[in-house]
Formats: C-alpha cells, sequence, structure tokens
C-alpha cells in the first residue's frame, strides 16, 4: 500500500485533475473523429497520437521552451499569478494534459467508431435530434472505451516521469510525484522506501489494467445478448 505522503497526495491530485480535464475533450473530439469523413482528419489524428511516440524528454523539453517565461502562456501565467508556469503544479497539469492526449482520446474514438452509423440514422428518423442521440444512445453505447480512457489516463499520470521532471523539476513538496520519488530514494539508496513506492504503483497498475480487460470482456458478453 503506498505510503499517505504529499508525494502520494500530489500525485494524486494530479492524475485526478488531468483525468478530469480530459474528459470533455475525450467525449467530444473522440465522437467527432469517429464520425467526420474530414480529408485532414488523419493530420489531426498524428497530433494527438504524437506524445505516444515521442521520447519523454523531448516531449518534455518543448513544453518547458513553450511554457517557459519567455514564451506568452508563461508571460500570461505570471502576469495573473505572478508565479512561474513551469515548475508549479499548474504547469505539471498543463504537460500531463498534452502528454496524455492519446490515452484520453484513442480508447473514446473506437467506441464511437463501433456505434453503427444505422443505430444514429435510425435515432434522428425517430425524431430524436443530435445531442438527445449523442446522451441517450452513443454515450451509453461508448461508456466502456470512455471509461476505459480516464482510467488509462489516471494510471498513465500517476507513473509519468520524464516529461513531469522536464516541466515540474523535482521540487519536495510542489511538485514531486511518485515517479521522481522513487528516483530519489533509488539515488539516495533507500531500496526499502524505493520498493515500497514501486511495489505500489505496479500493483495499481496491473489492477487497472484487468479492470479493463474485464470490462471489454462484460462489453463483448454484452453486446452479443443484445
Amino acid at each position: 500500500m503506498l505510503p499517505l505522503t504529499h508525494t502520494t497526495w500530489l500525485s494524486l491530485q494530479l492524475a485526478c485533475v488531468t483525468t478530469l480535464l480530459l474528459l470533455p475533450l475525450s467525449l467530444g473530439l473522440g465522437r467527432w473523429l469517429a464520425v467526420t469523413a474530414w480529408r485532414g482528419r488523419a493530420v489531426l489524428e498524428a497530433l494527438v497520437m504524437l506524445p505516444l511516440v515521442l521520447p519523454p524528454t523531448v516531449l518534455g523539453y518543448y513544453l518547458l521552451v513553450g511554457l517557459g517565461r519567455q514564451s506568452w502562456p508563461g508571460q500570461l501565467f505570471e502576469g495573473l499569478t505572478g508565479q512561474t508556469l513551469v515548475f508549479s503544479f499548474e504547469g505539471l497539469v498543463l504537460a500531463s494534459w498534452i502528454f496524455n492526449l492519446p490515452f484520453a482520446i484513442q480508447p473514446a474514438q473506437r467506441a464511437f467508431a463501433a456505434i453503427p452509423t444505422a443505430l444514429r440514422e435510425a435515432a434522428w428518423t425517430a425524431g430524436l435530434s443530435p445531442w438527445r442521440t449523442f446522451v441517450h444512445l452513443e454515450l451509453p453505447l461508448a461508456w466502456p472505451g470512455v471509461l476505459t480512457a480516464m482510467v488509462l489516463t489516471f494510471a498513465h499520470t500517476l507513473g509519468e516521469f520524464g516529461v513531469v521532471l522536464m516541466v515540474g523539476g523535482n521540487i519536495p513538496g510542489e511538485t514531486q510525484t511518485l515517479a521522481i520519488a522513487i528516483y530519489d530514494r533509488v539515488q539516495a539508496f533507500d531500496f526499502g522506501t524505493a520498493n515500497q513506492l514501486a511495489l505500489g504503483l505496479l500493483l495499481f497498475a496491473f489492477v487497472s489494467l484487468l479492470g479493463i480487460y474485464a470490462l471489454a470482456q462484460y462489453q463483448q458478453r454484452w453486446l452479443v445478448r443484445e
């Protein structure tokens, strides 16, 4: 079990905020990418998936430059708060939001794409508006994929190291997450604490994946019954 430290609480806060902020985008952009026939869709999909194939240090470097004091987001944030955007919790949230785009959008996109077009057309023919069709038909059918996206986002945020270190640094009590704390404990030869933290993240990741696969099997059986 993970020890109840400020580092654990900070990591959980970061994972929760990132997941909640990505939920609307997962629903909106995931659904749009699933049903649109726009020619430039491939470009947008490539941009969404880019954080998945880029080395974390590369993405972290560009985020560090793009959010630094010389950038307009950094200057705007500093003007409003008097603090720098990098090496802050807010900077970590923004970086985590960008880095987790593939995990939040792709599962939702696949879930919406699996809904037959004939079902949407039947709902429209029955007089349902596009919004009511989305709420009462598409969302109930796609919810396992959306839930999978949220679980993956949460779990991945907890374990992220490279981007978090580049953008947030390693400030105890402010930007030090569990993954960075494990690295610190290993550097200090405190293998007992490092093992406890690593084991906690390992068990959480396993339980998360187990839940996702169990949910996928449940959805498949439900569709067969229907």
